[in-house]
């Protein structure tokens, strides 16, 4: 009812009023960015400034477009915010192609955008993935949609992903394929590395391990079954599924600032590659869903016998979704749980390595923690908060998707300048976490930042509020058991601590992946 939104609503008011204070008595620095753009805030006078005057980097997109494709500006446009900020101060307008925004990075300017997201916030649709399933005739997930249907579908997803409860039931399946992992890999270090028996080491890029835990963790979660992906030969079909969300990821930037139906009708190699990698994804998809439908029928009396059937079972045997919302939102949730994982993992591994300070604080919490749960995989994480602390720090400095983006529902001033309800307005991660303006040494790895209260809009990797990422707790949990397990296990190291250059294809990836050497330590 309309009491009850209005309600929602003025909480969550609240709680961002909330946050905005926490993050102005943490301390944080008004902004010191270029004289210039001091010099034009001033001569405003103290009137709020009107929507074209905020800097811009051309106001023509297509030629915008045409130099981003001829100076590969894609591939690299986290540096391109990050540079943009330093010359054009903290907010411009950025015309690429059909697409517009307003970009944004300081956390008060974020408050005041969320603040005006109203009940349904929007965020910026991903056309070729709209245009893939509009043209396949497949139902959409919550990632695609807006509005009243968004809301119920996603607050019948909440209580299978996101509520306390859900987590309860899903973190032994992640606790059990994390010890797998760490086992698997333990044994291959103790058979093929170098070194004493109770030291043997090994130098090796995780990344392929990373992906194939992954998808083993997402499947046994989201199916509630084992796909056997630590076998020293991996199943051609899992092979196939990872290559096809690259393949996806990689193809959709590119789609973005270009008519999907145009490249549809033209048959575009691009386009094709693209909903041909989605393709696959749904086929896997849909195999693994036919299964489950079998498994719950076969079951006495058409239910489980208590046990976790994983998300696909809870959601069938709710029966508050139609079986074709529930085959969109679990292959959502699918594509979207594997690189978005597997290359967080690979940061945070790399950082670990060469800060073994840090290492080694991690470790003895972790130590200390694991003794007292007894085993337990959630007491265990609630009594090493450092290891949240390390998924955020990585995200801090390797943000998976480097914008989060909102469309406000109401006239906003941003930086004493006017924007229009309805403008799409990104905030830019990459250089919120590596400004100096926010964070104090922000060049430095240091999960302890995380402990204080009062974060206040500087940790957006998941989003924020009701729109947040939906596998958001899967994500969390998932990573930090690993790195549990892995530092029980493992010490850490690299030969070279210099920074990792990176790339931006749909998530931020390592330029080249890391080779980390794994050591074993007696458990």
């Amino acid at each position: 009812c309309r009491s009850t939104l209005l309600c929602v609503k003025e909480v969550q008011s609240a709680r961002i009023e909330s946050e905005s204070r926490s993050m102005l008595s943490s301390g944080v620095r008004p902004p010191a960015f270029s004289t210039a753009v001091r010099s034009l805030q001033r001569r405003s006078g103290g009137g709020v400034r009107d929507f074209q005057e905020i800097p811009n980097t051309g106001s023509n997109g297509w030629i915008n477009l045409l130099r981003f494709w001829k100076d590969g500006r894609f591939s690299l446009l986290h540096k391109h915010m990050e540079n943009t900020f330093r010359r054009l101060g903290p907010i411009y307008r950025e015309s690429l192609g059909s697409q517009s925004s307003v970009n944004i990075m300081l956390p008060m300017d974020i408050g005041e955008l969320f603040r005006s997201e109203g009940l349904h916030p929007r965020r910026m649709t991903l056309q070729p993935w709209a245009t893939h399933r509009e043209t396949r005739r497949h139902s959409k997930g919550v990632f695609l949609k807006n509005g009243t249907e968004w809301r119920s579908d996603r607050l019948l997803l909440n209580k299978e992903v996101m509520v306390a409860s859900a987590v309860r039931r899903f973190l032994p399946l992640l606790d059990d394929v994390a010890r797998d992992f760490c086992h698997s890999l333990r044994q291959r270090v103790e058979t093929e590395g170098v070194g004493e028996r109770d030291q043997r080491s090994m130098t090796l890029d995780p990344s392929p391990d990373l992906f194939r835990f992954a998808l083993e963790a997402s499947c046994h979660v989201l199916y509630g079954e084992r796909i056997g992906l630590f076998s020293s030969s991996p199943s051609e079909e899992a092979e196939r599924f990872i290559w096809a969300v690259e393949r996806m990821l990689a193809t959709t930037p590119p789609l973005l600032y270009l008519p999907p139906r145009l490249l549809l009708a033209l048959r575009a190699p691009l386009w094709t590659q693209h909903a041909t990698a989605w393709d696959h994804i749904f086929s896997h998809a849909e195999a693994r869903i036919q299964r489950g439908y079998q498994r719950l029928q076969t079951a006495v009396g058409g239910a489980s016998d208590g046990r976790f059937q994983g998300v696909l079972g809870q959601l069938m045997e709710a029966g508050q979704l139609s079986s074709e919302l529930i085959k969109a939102n679990i292959t959502e949730l699918m594509a979207g749980g594997v690189d978005t994982t597997a290359v967080p993992l690979q940061f945070a591994l790399f950082e670990l390595a060469r800060n073994p300070d840090v290492q080694e604080r991690v470790r003895a919490q972790v130590l200390s923690s694991w003794e007292q749960a007894s085993g337990d995989p959630q007491k265990a994480l609630q009594g090493a908060p450092l290891l949240k602390g390390v998924v955020k720090e990585t995200l801090r400095l390797y943000p998976v998707g480097i914008t989060v983006q909102r469309y406000p529902v109401r006239d906003i001033v941003l930086q004493n300048y006017r924007v229009p309800a309805g403008t799409l307005v990104q905030v830019c991660l990459y250089p919120l976490g590596r400004s100096p303006e926010v964070f104090e040494c922000p060049e430095r790895f240091e999960p302890s930042r995380w402990a204080a209260s009062g974060e206040g809009f500087r940790s957006l990797a998941f989003g924020f509020g009701s729109r947040q990422c939906v596998g958001r707790r899967i994500a969390e949990n998932e990573m930090q058991l690993l790195l549990l397990h892995i530092l029980r296990n493992f010490r850490l190291t690299v030969s070279s601590t210099e920074e990792l250059n990176t790339k931006y294809t749909l998530i931020l990836l390592p330029e080249s992946p890391p080779r980390i050497t794994f050591t074993t330590r007696s458990l």
